[in-house]
């Protein structure tokens, strides 16, 4: 008795969680913007070394940000592809570090740096979208 109920609650669950991922919209946003963010940090950081040596150019903090922010999208595109438990707290976390990441970006006047900061805009907007929803 009791496993057949236990089989039809999992059963109300699977409906549910299959019912949300269809409609979360946003998630997919978040993990695109993850994605590309991820990706465009990474190059603003080959960019960024590159500058200081041939410029001699302080891009310490520009690396640092970039290498944090790429990581923590990484961790979120994963959280939030399998819709763990924690996904809304890491999509909140990743937006603050590419809020940080686009700020240090900005400042910068090389094409590189300014991508970055547009990804990193992009991805914090959708990843507190996506928050939001679940």
């Amino acid at each position: 008795m009791l496993t057949a109920a236990a089989g039809v609650v999992g059963a109300g669950l699977l409906a549910t969680n299959s019912q949300a991922e269809e409609t979360c919209e946003s998630c997919e946003e978040c993990n695109s913007g993850c994605s590309d963010c991820r990706t465009t940090c990474l190059a603003c950081v080959t960019a960024c070394l590159q500058e200081m040596k041939a410029d001699g150019k302080d891009r310490q903090e520009c690396i640092r940000l970039c290498l944090d922010c790429a990581d923590i999208c990484a961790a979120c595109e994963s959280v939030s592809a399998r819709k763990g438990p924690m996904s809304s707290v890491i999509a909140l976390a990743c937006a603050k570090a590419c809020d940080a990441c686009a700020e240090e970006c900005a400042k910068h006047d090389d094409a590189s740096c300014k991508a970055c900061a547009e990804a990193c805009r992009k991805c914090a907007k959708a990843c507190r979208e996506s928050a939001k929803t679940k």
